[in-house]
């Protein structure tokens, strides 16, 4: 054994101190221990170099040794940090393609005359080649990747089944059978389908075992000219295959309200078994991102977060069983987004969720936010790196949106550091200090709708992609990121230094400067890695506390109740940051105004149940309630509705003629996927809101009405006479009983529903969250005028009932005194009544319409829009009338 230089030295020092107090275990001798393990190596390249003998470049980049360490030292490190001693970890890696380069490493290192060129480096490609140093990389490149050799003969492949003719039904599990033979032995095998008779493949499982056959669960893609192909891949890197000799046919999941398959959903971007395989990471990140100061590393904010538990969620779970009920296969599109990595480890073909794993449902996690590449490339600026990963998708997404990402093969892992001291390869980008990154997945659309007019969405062609895959031409579902890019947020920023964390002069503008705010600290426990007076605390909290408190009654092995705890506390924290409260007494009562100070629409997200309202009390001398508005009944989880409640949230239904086809009822609809209309949005703009803008993006305001640059609401509200005080809270609550109560009974498939509403009903039916208070002294006179109500707003509210007969009632309000005209115009733009043209006075209104014309006839059964225009607004709204 040769004599260790100083560079090896190095080295070992290096992954002593990655130990921390357990430097004294003897680790210092990890090339010693490898060159051990495996005595065909020393002498070769992975022992000396001609320019560099006796090197650390087997475990290092630096073949000094020293800093960060290639994707193999990495899993050197998860091994030891996991309590193995240095010849354990070294044999725990041997089944690891470490590289993503299809080799083991067990197979670089120790097929010494299979390939040309073995023993090659376990932990270097073509891919990373480039971060080494201290060694020419002539003297490297040859050495990344087992190529050529004595063995020139593929495997022998024979598909056994499906060979033809066969009829599977799609969602079932069914058994490909096939035998792969090879005389210096069979590695593993890919399985692949084709949907066109064999003209082109697409993976459907990788990296099996040589024998046995592979467990299929058939994809919702129904056809008559599939195939199977079976490829085999020698030790010596030969691969051979055999597809099926003639087409089967997969039929289609049965339809549930419309005959949606995989099709439907299949988008731009990164697709499964084309990505990386991600880490665990609680094994591999959690090493030296966790476990050292739990107030800012990264690992144990995030492991309570939201995005760690997206694919726990039992409310998600519970709506993707519904969602997979009314539209097969959906679903798909709900898992990109809850757990990237399941989808792009082809687990979500069971589009349930039934195939997912532990690991899977670490949900949005580090491996994924860390590869991930912006598909708009800016030469000079993106990483270098990421035009060679777009060149191998196609088609590129479009837009930031829908769950469309593209992700890196290669453990290269991005960040917005240019000096992160990692130990594995980390590239600085961009990408990862914009909001562009949160867009991938918080903007949402429905691609089985097509835009056919402002607000007005239609089916598009069943078992086929959307026509253009442009989000502006898909049904909208949620906006947050499209909300802020709209806003004064995104535009010049916005002085809040509630959220800004650490960051000099409190103003904030992307979603990570309020979501992950700068706090000083350290990122990771390497030896080197600085104290950063602008590290991004993974905090990735917005308003939920319902799934924080009940996620740990389904997954008690898989989370940690402190982690979810202080999670719970964040988002807290972020409701009570996210407004600002006042309350002004007035003659009549008191007026409140609501401030959104956040950077979209108060609340945001998805529309399943979530909502904001005012309680209001009046309290007199003696301290006894005289008024309430807004009241919330804890023990049965109703929001009482009286006349003078405000409850800002968004309902989504079905149109007339959607709910005709498909047999529901027409209006206001918790059928989540099947929704084509939004019949009420009255959450508060952001910061810079204009209406143009909003409706660019699909998100104007809906029976209600906000001014151009108005990001609050004000609310009068009349009190009696003998009220004293007045007590107004603004609550928050995740989901309501109502949607709850929905999922449950809704369900015919599975226990989700069911499961959910006993941890409603054991959490305490999502106890709302006070995000302001204020109590201001009153005195109420008799006999003045009623409050305006909605101060300061003119408003339109959708026609009651919708769709009516014989009449219905269009409500409407007026911020001052204005002409007024309200007229009713038919599908193709011609007037057919005008119900209001005069001046009214400041106050709420109401306007009866009998479904007649001008002329007094009964007009035809069909949709029909009023338009109100007043005080320089113009506000449009549908009006079903049926005969």
């Amino acid at each position: 054994m040769k004599r260790m230089t100083s560079a090896a030295c190095v080295l070992l020092a290096v992954l002593a101190v990655m130990v921390g107090s357990r430097a004294a275990s003897g680790r210092n001798n990890i090339r010693t221990t490898f060159l051990n393990n495996y005595p065909a190596v020393v002498g070769t390249q992975l022992d000396d170099l001609p320019s560099k003998t006796d090197h650390c470049g087997v475990c290092h980049f630096n073949f000094n040794g020293g800093g960060a360490r290639n994707p193999y030292g990495a899993r050197i490190e998860v091994g030891l940090n996991g309590g193995l001693n240095n010849l354990q970890a070294i044999v725990a890696a041997e089944g690891y393609d470490s590289d993503v380069d299809g080799f083991t490493s067990l197979v670089e290192i120790t097929h010494i005359g299979t390939f040309a060129n073995t023993p090659t480096f376990p932990g270097l490609s073509s891919a990373n080649v480039g971060s080494t140093s201290n060694t020419p990389l002539a003297q490297i490149q040859p050495y990344l990747t087992p190529a050529g050799g004595p063995d020139t003969t593929p495997p022998d492949v024979t598909v056994i089944t499906p060979n033809g003719g066969q009829s599977i039904a799609a969602e079932s599990t069914y058994a490909v059978t096939y035998t792969a033979s090879d005389a210096g032995g069979v590695s593993h095998v890919d399985v692949f389908l084709s949907e066109d008779a064999g003209v082109t493949f697409k993976p459907v499982a990788t990296s099996q075992p040589p024998a046995g056959g592979y467990s299929w669960f058939v994809p919702n893609r129904p056809g008559s000219a599939n195939r199977i192909r079976v490829v085999a891949y020698d030790t010596a890197g030969n691969a051979g295959h055999d597809d099926s000799d003639a087409s089967f046919t997969i039929t289609a999941t049965p339809a549930g309200y419309v005959p949606t398959t995989l099709r439907d959903v299949d988008l731009p971007g990164t697709q499964p078994h084309e990505g990386a395989i991600f880490d665990d990471p609680d094994l591999n990140c959690g090493t030296c991102h966790g476990n050292y100061n739990s107030a800012v590393e990264p690992w144990y904010n995030w492991r309570g977060s939201m995005m760690a538990q997206a694919a726990r969620d039992p409310l998600f779970l519970a709506c993707l069983a519904v969602a997979e009920q009314d539209a097969p296969s959906v679903g798909d599109l709900c898992i990109r987004c809850h757990t990237p990595g399941g989808w792009q480890e082809g687990r979500s073909v069971d589009t349930s969720a039934g195939l997912l794993t532990a690991k899977d449902r670490h949900g949005v996690q580090c491996d994924f936010c860390h590869r991930a590449v912006d598909h708009n490339y800016v030469a000079g600026v993106s990483p270098a790196r990421d035009a060679d990963v777009l060149a191998t998708v196609s088609p590129v997404p479009l837009q930031y949106g829908n769950g469309q990402f593209v992700n890196d093969w290669a453990a290269i892992r991005r960040g917005p550091y240019s000096d992160a001291p990692a130990s594995h390869d980390v590239v600085e980008s961009p990408y990862h200090r914009s909001s562009d990154l949160c867009g991938v997945c918080h903007d949402v659309s429905n691609p089985v709708f097509a835009a056919a007019g402002p607000g007005n969405y239609v089916p598009t062609a069943f078992d086929q992609p959307h026509p253009d895959f442009d989000v502006r031409n898909m049904g909208p579902v949620e906006r947050t990121y499209s909300e802020w890019s709209q806003s004064e947020y995104a535009s010049v920023g916005v002085y809040a230094p509630q959220f800004a964390g650490n960051k000099p002069g409190g103003v904030v503008s992307t979603c990570q400067d309020c979501h992950m705010r700068d706090v000083v600290g350290a990122g990771a426990n390497e030896e080197g890695t600085p104290t950063r007076t602008d590290l991004a605390l993974h905090d990735l909290m917005g308003g939920n506390t319902f799934v924080t408190d009940i996620v740990g009654m389904f997954y008690p092995s898989e989370v940690d109740a402190g982690q979810l705890a202080a999670a719970r506390d964040r988002a807290v924290s972020m409701l009570q940051k996210a407004v600002s409260l006042t309350v002004t007494p007035e003659d009549f009562g008191v007026t409140v105004r609501v401030t959104n100070e956040t950077g979209h629409k108060l609340p945001s997200g998805y529309p399943e149940g979530r909502r904001i309202w005012l309680n209001v009390r009046a309290y007199d001398a003696l301290g006894q309630m005289v008024f309430e508005s807004g009241e919330y009944n804890a023990t049965t989880g109703v929001l009482h509705h009286d006349e003078q409640a405000v409850v800002y949230e968004i309902h989504g239904g079905l149109s007339p003629a959607l709910a005709l086809a498909l047999g529901l009822p027409t209006g206001p609809s918790f059928h989540f996927v099947l929704n084509d209309t939004v019949y009420h949005d009255n959450r508060i703009p952001p910061r810079g809101f204009t209406n143009a803008a909003f409706q660019t993006i699909q998100s104007p305001p809906v029976g209600h009405a906000y001014a151009d640059g108005q990001h609050w609401h004000e609310a009068g509200y009349n009190l009696p006479a003998e009220a004293e005080s007045a007590h107004v809270t603004l609550y928050y609550q995740t989901t309501s009983k109502e949607y709850v109560e929905f999922l449950r009974d809704a369900n015919t498939t599975n226990s989700a529903g069911q499961d959910l509403y006993n941890a409603w009903i054991a959490q305490g039916r999502a106890a709302p969250v006070a995000m302001a208070h204020a109590r201001v002294a009153v005195d109420v006179l008799a006999d003045v005028p009623e409050a305006p109500g909605e101060a300061f707003a003119f408003t339109l509210e959708s026609i009651y009932p919708n769709p009516f007969n014989p009449a219905g009632t269009l409500r409407y309000s007026l911020a001052e005194r204005s002409r007024v005209r309200i007229a009713v115009y038919d599908v193709a733009g011609r007037l057919v009544r005008t119900l209001v043209d005069e001046v009214r006075d400041v106050g709420r209104h109401a306007v009866a319409w009998d479904g007649r014309s001008d002329a007094g006839t009964d007009l035809a059964s069909a949709v029909y829009f009023v338009r109100y225009d007043a005080g320089g607004r113009t506000v449009l709204r549908k009006a079903a009338l049926l005969r």
